[in-house]
């Protein structure tokens, strides 16, 4: 049958109304009074998967598949017997296609449109699908979680978890407002924040800090997050509770401990200060109480040699040197824990030192103290370091007083000093070297503590205070100290930051 003949009877269409029907994009036929089909246009024909003769003169439901002729048929017909029009939407599930069923009833006959309607439904059941997941998220969350609608207030909706932390039946729960929840009014914050943002859709809140009332009576600290959302055709806000109460009982015990730390420390503050006062005082005592008898012993003992020493025998004059270098290791001594207290109270004074003065004016006083001691010493020359000079001159010296002491009984005693490359560019390396007995290298970690010896005073003189003088030097000015011995000597290593080459701006 062709497709642009206009029916005949009361119901013809005229030409326009009928080139509309043949080129709608939706399928477009025309019944009779016995359902048989009278026209048609080529959307139709492809949507009932026939061709043309198959399908003009019959009967419409023979070509619709039997799965849904049996579901529609009769309802259809004894709908349009008293309605003028009826749709419904069908799943063929052979090709898993959906069709849109749309019937209006004629003076002669019926108008059937079809439409293909897959995509829509697969939106629709991904939007379904979406939904499904989404309230199985809500319910499943373990965070107390509950829904409120904006305009009336009314709850919504609620999860399991919430249910149990507010021990409120959920067919009560939806039944409240959300005031209900929050005591002493706590939830005006919440409001003024909703009022505030009026209009906005998925924004969210601060968190709010506040209390949950329970069923029982229960009151709760919790953070509360909210949402703006969707829900249900509702603006509504989500609310996801998480408890804080144990949060803010070790909040409050931490502030407790840092209280009680503020005062330990307080109270060690002022202990270091009157242990300070304490050093000060020691220090003095030092300096002034202590070696002023001192020098008294041993100028006695010099005036007692030198004026009496014809009168004395041997044992007396052996006596008085006795009492000489008793007195003169005794005021060593305090001259050294002198600086080691002192070293903690001194500032620093950076400026560039020539390596070479330093030592040579040291080696200079050892000479002079034993003038026919044979000792080669090698010493940098043209090398300077940024340091302390108070500071570094007393590490160098006790460092020198080491190596000449430890050469003393060689008749080729050597003592060398270098300025090495440290690990990295910002750092240089003193090493003190001499060809001394060296020491057991097992109690190299002992050789800078104070008051620790290797070797017999009696074989070297000394207090041991040097070393733990030149560590404490060396840490003042961010460096360290270490010693290294072989069977030709011993070797010690002070590391210095290298400022002159620090990255200048």
């Amino acid at each position: 049958m062709r497709e642009s003949s206009a029916p005949d009877g009361p119901t013809a269409m005229d030409e326009s109304a009928w080139e509309a029907f043949v080129l709608e994009d939706d399928g477009m036929l025309l019944l009779n009074e016995n359902w048989q089909i009278t026209d048609f246009n080529s959307r139709a024909l492809a949507l009932l998967h026939c061709t043309s003769p198959v399908a003009t003169g019959r009967a419409f439901w023979d070509l619709v598949p039997d799965e849904i002729a049996d579901v529609h048929q009769s309802v259809v017909m004894e709908l349009l017997a008293v309605s003028d029009h009826h749709s419904f939407t069908a799943n063929q599930k052979f090709e898993d296609s959906w069709t849109s069923y749309s019937f209006r009833r004629l003076a002669t006959g019926y108008v059937v449109s079809l439409r293909d309607v897959a995509s829509t439904q697969k939106l629709q059941h991904m939007l379904e699908d979406s939904e499904r997941f989404n309230h199985f998220i809500f319910e499943a969350n373990p965070n107390a979680m509950w829904l409120f609608d904006t305009t009336s207030l009314l709850i919504l909706a609620v999860n399991q978890a919430a249910v149990e932390f507010y021990i409120i039946e959920r067919q009560r729960f939806v039944q409240l407002k959300m005031g209900v929840l929050f005591p002493d009014g706590e939830g005006a914050s919440l409001l003024s924040e909703l009022k505030r943002g009026q209009g906005a859709m998925a924004t969210s809140f601060a968190p709010l800090i506040c209390k949950q009332k329970k069923m029982d009576g229960q009151l709760v600290l919790v953070e509360l997050a909210c949402n703006r959302i969707a829900w249900n055709g509702h603006q509504a806000v989500l609310v996801s509770i998480a408890d804080v109460s144990d949060r803010h009982l070790v909040d409050r015990a931490l502030r407790r401990e840092n209280m009680e730390m503020e005062l330990e420390l307080a109270r060690l503050q002022v202990e270091l200060a009157s242990a300070n006062r304490d050093l000060a005082a020691f220090t003095y005592a030092l300096a002034h109480d202590l070696q002023s008898p001192l020098h008294v012993v041993n100028g006695f003992a010099t005036l007692l040699m030198n004026d009496y020493s014809n009168v004395l025998d041997k044992p007396g004059r052996h006596y008085v040197q006795r009492i000489q270098a008793s007195s003169w290791q005794l005021a060593k001594l305090v001259d050294d824990l002198k600086t080691l207290v002192q070293l903690p109270a001194l500032g620093s004074d950076l400026q560039e030192i020539d390596l070479f003065a330093v030592c040579s004016s040291l080696m200079d006083d050892f000479r002079k103290g034993d003038p026919l001691r044979v000792v080669t010493v090698e010493l940098p020359a043209g090398h300077s370091v940024v340091a302390d000079r108070k500071l570094l001159t007393a590490a160098l010296a006790c460092l020198l007083a080491n190596a000449w002491k430890f050469t003393s009984r060689r008749a080729d005693g050597w003592i060398g000093v270098a300025l090495l490359p440290g690990q990295s560019a910002l750092e240089v390396v003193l090493r003190i070297s001499d060809n001394g007995p060296g020491f057991d290298a097992a109690y190299s970690a002992r050789l800078f503590t104070a008051f620790q010896r290797l070797h017999s005073s009696v074989d070297f003189p000394g207090n041991g205070l040097g070393l733990a003088i030149v560590k404490r030097v060396a840490e003042r000015h961010g460096g360290q100290v270490w010693a290294e011995t072989s069977t030709t000597g011993a070797s010690f290593f002070m590391s210095l930051p290298d400022r002159s080459a620090s990255p200048r701006n």
